[in-house]
């Protein structure tokens, strides 16, 4: 018997987990795009980030890819942690939704529609002709094979309804809730899936397996194991992505605390009782168990933790430890109540681009490491860099856009097209540096020497751009025309040094003994310097241009 029980449970299971998937996955191409861009233009109202987050979760059917995909969010740099956190409210309370459709496996029997569903979603995605119908097809065989397991599962624990050694061990977590939720805990981290474990509960249920009371502390212990997908996603990203999965973990983990005391004194399944008619019985404890499964997370996200959301945040932050050289994706110098004073925020928006050059020289510097060096370790932080440099490029633009629509004297007005082409400039930097990093993969990759000769002139020209990069962040914050005068001296330096270093490599090609392939390298890294010295010139340029009509305004 153990050996059916066993397999029946285990084939029951992958049905019930292939089916989620398919389910989710048809869900997510069909409108994977729109729930994107739903979550990308979140706006600032926490009550609208609950919602959606609800409603992403309802569709997709599981808080997991939710919750995972806010984490990538917050790591890119698109929302804020006061954001994701209102999503992630909503992501619990979405995630219910699973719990009532099973119930409707004991209300009317739809294992018997299972079969028709598997045929008629396989046909639809055989024989659609459009994508969207072969996807809703696939939409309908997930659900039919999630029935399917279902009515494994529960053939598998018909044989344990009678076992008196099972009935004692149930009885043993009806008298100690907190076994209940460590059990609960476990089981979903070992499934990853909450949905999975809260369709387990109510099949055993369903079964006479395990009674109402009893179920409720495992609902309540699935809701703190939940969390580990969050956590699990957040390892290797930075801060603001930890701080989100922290919050998460904070959110459940509290929730789950206050609810023991009325759990142990018995208040919470009796309330559940009260609000569905009659007693409990096999026809309906699936409805209790999605009943107090979805009170649960209702109270704790909507009545409880969106009130709170600020103080969950600043607890998330005090918990959660920065590393050192931890990276920020979002600005720090941009302040929103500073529009209105546009002398404040014009000197603002100039600290963010200065920080902005500061990742774009860091990256840049990790690239030239890597070239000369060979050192891989580097790549990641180079390419997060990038990142960061690209995600404040849209964040300093929309800034001084806003700002630009505010009412400005003549100069302010005019020092604003300078710093949004001196932002763009910027990123250029970072993707020239991103550029050395491919060539410095390709020469590893390709084990292609540079002679000792060429690295020192390379090295010469890297002096020139430090010295570049040090005088434009000086021209750019202190409106200094000496440094801007520099960094034009060291541009015209450069041009002349680029014709000149071609030239010489050229020679030794045609010269012979020298490899094609390690030029073609040498070659690139001129021209890649040379390029982020003109951007940092247009920098320099925008900076006199402006002083210079000031001198005239004067």
């Amino acid at each position: 018997m153990a050996r059916e029980i066993i397999f029946g449970l285990i084939g029951g299971l992958g049905l019930f987990f292939l089916g989620m998937k398919m389910m989710s996955e048809s869900l997510k191409k069909v409108a994977g795009i729109k729930l994107k861009n739903t979550l990308d233009v979140l706006t600032k109202r926490p009550i609208i980030g609950l919602f959606i987050g609800t409603l992403v979760t309802m569709l997709v059917q599981s808080s997991s890819a939710t919750t995972v995909m806010t984490v990538g969010f917050v790591n890119a740099g698109l929302i804020t942690l006061r954001q994701a956190i209102s999503i992630i409210l909503g992501a619990n309370i979405g995630t219910t939704l699973t719990a009532w459709i099973v119930s409707f496996f004991a209300l009317f029997k739809i294992t018997s529609y299972a079969l028709p569903a598997i045929g008629i979603g396989f046909f639809l995605t055989l024989f659609g002709k459009t994508h969207s119908t072969r996807m809703w097809g696939n939409f309908i065989l997930g659900f039919g094979l999630l029935f399917t397991g279902l009515g494994f599962i529960k053939d598998a624990f018909s044989p344990l309804e009678k076992s008196t050694a099972l009935k004692n061990a149930v009885l043993a977590f009806g008298h100690y809730p907190i076994l209940g939720i460590l059990l609960g805990t476990g089981i979903t981290v070992l499934l990853q899936s909450s949905s999975a474990t809260i369709a387990l509960l109510q099949i055993m249920a369903f079964s006479g397996v395990i009674d109402f009371k009893t179920c409720v502390p495992i609902i309540l212990g699935d809701n703190i194991g939940t969390t580990i997908t969050a956590q699990l996603a957040a390892i290797g990203t930075n801060t603001a992505a930890k701080r989100t999965a922290m919050a998460h973990t904070l959110l459940n983990t509290i929730g789950v605390l206050y609810m023991i005391v009325p759990v142990y004194a018995g208040w919470y399944p009796k309330f559940i009782e009260m609000i569905v008619p009659g007693p409990v019985t096999p026809k309906n404890i699936m409805l209790h168990i999605a009943l107090a499964h979805s009170i649960f997370n209702i109270i704790n996200s909507f009545f409880i933790f969106l009130p709170l959301i600020k103080v969950l945040e600043v607890l998330t932050v005090k918990l959660t430890r920065v590393k050192p050289g931890a990276i920020d994706m979002q600005p720090i110098f941009l302040e929103k109540h500073l529009l209105d004073n546009p002398p404040l925020a014009l000197e603002q928006a100039k600290k963010e681009i200065n920080r902005q050059m500061e990742y774009a020289k860091e990256a840049l510097d990790d690239s030239l490491t890597i070239f000369f060096k060979m050192d891989s370790n580097l790549i990641d932080k180079i390419r997060q860099r990038e990142e960061v440099v690209d995600n404040l490029q849209k964040e300093i633009i929309q800034y001084l856009v806003e700002l630009s629509q505010r009412q400005l004297e003549k100069d302010e007005a005019e020092k604003i097209p300078v710093l949004i082409h001196s932002v763009n400039d910027v990123e250029r930097v970072s993707d020239h540096a991103i550029n050395i990093l491919e060539l410095a993969q390709r020469r590893s990759e390709q084990k292609l020497p540079i002679r000792a000769e060429a690295i020192e002139e390379l090295r010469g020209l890297v002096q020139i751009v430090h010295s570049m990069i040090s005088h434009t962040s000086s021209a750019l914050i202190q409106e200094e025309s000496e440094s801007a005068r520099v960094v034009l001296k060291n541009e015209n330096r450069l041009n002349k040094l680029q014709v000149d270093l071609k030239n010489r490599q050229i020679e030794r090609v045609n010269k012979g003994g020298y490899n094609y392939l390690a030029s073609i390298i040498y070659i690139d890294f001129v021209d890649n310097m040379e390029k982020i010295g003109d951007h940092l010139s247009n920098i320099a340029q925008g900076v006199l241009r402006h002083l210079r009509w000031d001198a005239d305004v004067s």
